[in-house]
């Protein structure tokens, strides 16, 4: 039985993509639908013309929709995201997670916020592109800057994009800016916005097994380590630690048992994470996914036994 089927199914999950014109919103998209590992993807844009699904990817277009191999879609939602958002929940079969894209000039905070405004659906995280070629100067630009900041501001993931482009002594040097001016993001570096489905969606491992072993290879750029909880564990105590830096990790998710017996679903985007209480789980443990020169595997089984109670 698939945890679809065993929690609330009336709840689909968004994500949000956000970042500047030519970030590379739309390469991380078709990459995401490419590698969407049969599950149900709905990418929301502003209209067609502002997000083109690769030519080799569309199996029929209608008005709104566009139907994509593999059973996703795109709907384009023009002024009334609201709307669209409520008319992709009847679509048989239902979507398992949308894919919201921002327009490159708009805040995906205020975006983010609107699918709080509905019920059945519930905030994944706001990933936001930059492009690491131009970021510094458009962040300073007296027109865009504050647009571009803004953006940054908002991400509980930040994808610096286009790492190929720039030489190591300029990428240090913005990470290094973006450390010290948007501290509250975890940043990830990329080339041609290559990044795993389980990096960016947190429900693309619900209801699998957790793996054996380390299993997510991106190029060599991510890895996955899966953990075990045997026993009922402090589940606040481990979220918190999770999203410590020195960990590495950009993505946790899983199950465990409360102290008191509770079940509870663990999802971690960023440094933001949320346990939530649930019927039932099909197994207790988490997996966590992070950038393979960063991911302390070691540290992180350690805390996994300090929780275990």
């Amino acid at each position: 039985m698939s945890v679809m089927s065993q929690l609330d199914t009336s709840t689909l999950h968004v994500t949000v993509i956000g970042g500047y014109l030519g970030a590379g919103k739309t390469t991380l998209v078709n990459h995401l639908l490419r590698h969407a590992q049969g599950l149900r993807i709905a990418v929301l844009v502003n209209e067609f013309g502002a997000l083109p699904i690769d030519a080799d990817l569309i199996e029929a277009q209608d008005e709104n929709i566009i139907s994509i191999a593999g059973g996703c879609v795109c709907c384009s939602y023009g002024n009334d995201l609201i709307l669209a958002m409520l008319d992709l929940a009847k679509l048989t079969p239902a979507p398992q997670h949308v894919l919201l894209e921002a327009s490159g000039v708009a805040i995906p905070g205020a975006i983010a916020s609107s699918v709080g405004l509905l019920a059945g659906y519930t905030l994944d995280g706001v990933v936001v592109l930059a492009d690491a070629e131009t970021l510094r100067q458009r962040a300073d630009d007296k027109y865009m800057g504050d647009t571009v900041r803004q953006q940054l501001q908002d991400a509980d993931i930040l994808v610096l994009n286009k790492t190929d482009l720039v030489e190591a002594q300029l990428l240090g040097e913005t990470n290094d800016w973006l450390a010290s001016e948007f501290s509250e993001a975890k940043v990830i570096a990329t080339e041609h916005a290559r990044l795993p489905l389980d990096v960016v969606l947190g429900q693309a491992r619900s209801g699998r097994p957790l793996p054996a072993q380390s299993e997510l290879h991106h190029g060599n750029l991510f890895e996955s380590q899966s953990y075990t909880l045997d026993g009922p564990v402090d589940v606040t105590r481990l979220a918190q630690a999770l999203v410590q830096d020195e960990l590495g990790v950009i993505r946790a998710k899983g199950f465990a048992i409360a102290g008191d017996g509770t079940p509870h679903e663990l999802q971690v985007v960023g440094r933001r994470w949320t346990m939530t209480a649930v019927t039932e789980v099909p197994y207790t443990g988490i997996v966590c996914i992070g950038p393979a020169s960063q991911l302390r595997a070691d540290l992180i089984g350690t805390i996994v036994s300090e929780v275990t109670q």
